[in-house]
């Protein structure tokens, strides 16, 4: 497998190393996002290039040490079929001696970057998130596997009731059938509940999914292929916060500097955002809250360092109006015109207005 093989690869150029009596080094992409590129054709971030040593030295043994271990467990992993969370790779490090990590923040740093020291996602070096990719409901049909036979078994995403099908970790063996015109990825599991519960996904011919905050790899992974392969648009309603604008959405469409490494497999360039604008605010006369500090830093951030936002005028127009509103205003607040003012009026007005989303 293409991992083992490059896990090999890297141990005998460590071992070649030692044996020259030279100092043996690692090499790894810098991850963030001064280290990206955005090319608007393509619709995602790319690395420039710049990456970062780790040359085995007084200084650097221990985290040397780790990122070996690291792929050595990945090695047993996949060469034993099996997986492990993110948090139970930490714990088996303390079998490591003093190789081993204190915080779990430690051993999801060495797990990043020996997953983009070799290109590859950390799912197929049989490590998987804690966290679940999101849950789906509407007019689809995931055509997955059966863990014990290996047969086809297909799970009709309209039959949950008021349920959802949730995405698995990885979703790259699936397959789909649907004759839904667009997919709607959702910010809050409350405003998923609301429209699953009034089966918005049957009036408005759509596919409903939540992404829980900022969406997982499992999530985006899921989006783009399903939108690549049944041709089908992406809209994504979001807070009108800066949080919503450049963590959630802009991290779906485009990705993040610290995956930049990754993004062309888990972004969704064919995106739009039809979610909670600065002037939504203003149209619907929305209650809204002062934007908090926090807010505040992340829109100037994005506007001096963000790529996306240097690339899009009408978002450098939307944060800077958001900026000069001092509010920000959330998916619930149109609840102020009625419990299902969402789904009578602001989905499908925004729908039919793609001069009112911002891309």
């Amino acid at each position: 497998m293409e991992v083992i093989e490059q896990i090999k690869r890297q141990a005998k150029d460590i071992l070649e190393h030692i044996k020259n009596k030279k100092k043996p080094q690692l090499e790894s992409p810098i991850r963030s996002l001064g280290n990206v590129h955005y090319d608007i054709e393509k619709g995602f971030f790319e690395l420039k290039g710049q990456t970062k040593s780790r040359t085995l030295a007084a200084s650097t043994v221990k985290t040397f040490a780790q990122t070996l271990k690291m792929m050595g467990l990945s090695k047993e992993l996949v060469e034993t079929n099996d997986i492990a969370t993110k948090r139970e790779a930490y714990y088996v490090s303390k079998n490591w001696g003093d190789a081993r990590f204190k915080e779990q923040t430690e051993s999801d740093t060495v797990m990043d970057d020996v997953e983009a020291m070799f290109g590859v996602n950390r799912e197929q070096m049989g490590f998987i998130p804690e966290e679940k990719g999101g849950d789906i409901a509407g007019r689809l049909i995931v055509i997955d596997k059966s863990p014990d036979t290996g047969k086809e078994i297909r799970i009709d995403c309209t039959k949950f009731g008021s349920g959802a099908y949730s995405i698995p970790s990885s979703v790259e063996e699936i397959k789909f059938e649907t004759n839904a015109k667009f997919i709607l990825a959702i910010e809050t599991a409350g405003m998923f509940q609301r429209l699953v519960k009034h089966n918005y996904w049957k009036t408005a011919d759509c596919i409903i999914i939540s992404m829980g905050g900022v969406p997982t790899r499992a999530c985006r992974r899921f989006i783009r292929r399903l939108s690549d392969d049944m041709n089908l648009p992406v809209f994504v309603f979001t807070d009108g916060d800066p949080y919503g604008f450049l963590n959630i959405y802009r991290t779906l469409k485009v990705g993040s500097g610290n995956a930049a490494h990754l993004n062309q497999f888990f972004c969704v360039p064919k995106a739009k955002f039809i979610g909670i604008t600065p002037q939504d605010i203003i149209d619907y006369k929305l209650p809204s809250h002062p934007l908090k500090e926090v807010d505040i830093k992340r829109i100037k951030d994005g506007l001096k360092n963000d790529p996306f936002v240097a690339a899009h005028k009408n978002w450098k127009r939307a944060l800077k109006q958001l900026l000069e509103m001092k509010v920000r205003a959330e998916q619930q607040a149109l609840a102020k015109h009625g419990l299902n003012f969402v789904i009578s009026n602001y989905l499908p007005e925004k729908i039919r207005n793609p001069s009112s989303w911002l891309d």
